[in-house]
């Protein structure tokens, strides 16, 4: 699939919401003297200072990717995320003069790639850094333009993040070598606990169980999970990229949820659009159990685990009315 930054016409209260964001940290910029005072910094309390003492400046496009980041780096990094208000359309932000500013001082960025922040890509490249190192997950992962872009929804994917990022803190500040590769044996054994579990049980317990979904945000983790997804690829894409679904795909998915074909409904909250909201309370009138997820963190400063696991309870939860298991 291909999604275009201006494609999402499916959003027009997401886009609203944007504006006026955008328009407040325009006039933040007015009279901000530092890089990262229109955005919300991700800090790491944990782990103790020592080594060198050095603070590596790190900027993700998305706060999934700096939450994470910014645990796995602890006292030792700072980290600023652009996408940080549950309200903000990834697909189509439009950068601020903050944006380049914190930009401009970074020592590490991460981007999602395969067309889903090309604006982080101009923006990177309209402030070229000196040594700076870049991340970008589309390209660590093997997946091109016209992939599916939700790599955060990948357990697979974000372990190969969680690995890359702690080497590449390493090379930057290999002084603190030893403290980078703590915080990665912590936040995937500990923090993640949860997580990981929930993962393992999902899979362990409802493999094959066939579902449907609201967009393809929801297929990366319905492979994690080995769960069977029924819902046509083409009306998942559609909704993604903010385009129309063909008649044909929405009254394939109507039969599915009128014959009792798949288990559990699972949509983006964050784009709900009419198509969206029909199916949701068909499934319910049909007593499907729905679960729910979001495109970023929710509630607003949530950790990437606490988010993600209170999804994954959800699902399960879903799927255990559903099968009686």
């Amino acid at each position: 699939m291909s999604i275009a930054p201006a494609s999402r016409s499916a959003r027009p209260p997401v886009r609203i919401a944007l504006v006026a964001a955008t328009a407040a940290l325009t006039a933040v910029t007015a009279t901000a003297c530092s890089t990262s005072s229109s955005h919300t910094t991700d800090t790491a309390a944990t782990g103790s200072g020592g080594g060198s003492g050095k603070t590596i400046q790190v900027v993700a496009a998305e706060n999934f990717w700096g939450s994470i980041a910014s645990q796995l780096g602890g006292s030792h990094v700072k980290v600023t995320s652009i996408i940080n208000n549950p309200d903000a359309d990834p697909h189509d932000y439009e950068p601020t003069a903050a944006d380049a500013r914190t930009v401009a001082g970074a020592q590490y960025t991460i981007v999602n790639g395969i067309g889903y922040d090309a604006w982080a890509d101009k923006l990177l490249a309209a402030n070229p850094g000196s040594g700076r190192t870049q991340l970008k997950v589309g390209d660590l992962v093997g997946i091109k333009p016209g992939g599916n872009p939700h790599r955060w929804y990948s357990p697979d994917n974000v372990h190969q993040v969680i690995e890359k990022i702690t080497a590449d803190y390493k090379k930057i500040d290999p002084a603190d070598a030893a403290y980078f590769d703590q915080q990665k044996t912590t936040f995937e054994t500990k923090t993640l606990g949860d997580y990981n579990k929930l993962i393992a049980d999902i899979k362990a317990k409802y493999a094959g169980t066939p579902i449907g979904a609201s967009e393809s945000i929801v297929t990366p983790l319905a492979e994690g999970l080995g769960l069977k997804m029924l819902t046509p690829e083409t009306f998942l894409d559609a909704m993604s990229e903010g385009s129309d679904p063909t008649a044909k795909d929405k009254t394939t998915i109507d039969q599915q949820i009128k014959n009792k074909k798949i288990k559990i409904y699972v949509y983006n909250s964050q784009n709900s659009t009419p198509d969206v909201q029909a199916q949701v309370k068909e499934a319910k009138a049909e007593g499907i159990p729905v679960a729910t997820v979001t495109e970023t963190l929710t509630p607003a400063g949530a950790t990437f685990q606490q988010w993600q696991t209170a999804q994954l309870q959800g699902i399960e939860q879903a799927l255990a009315k559903a099968t009686g298991k």
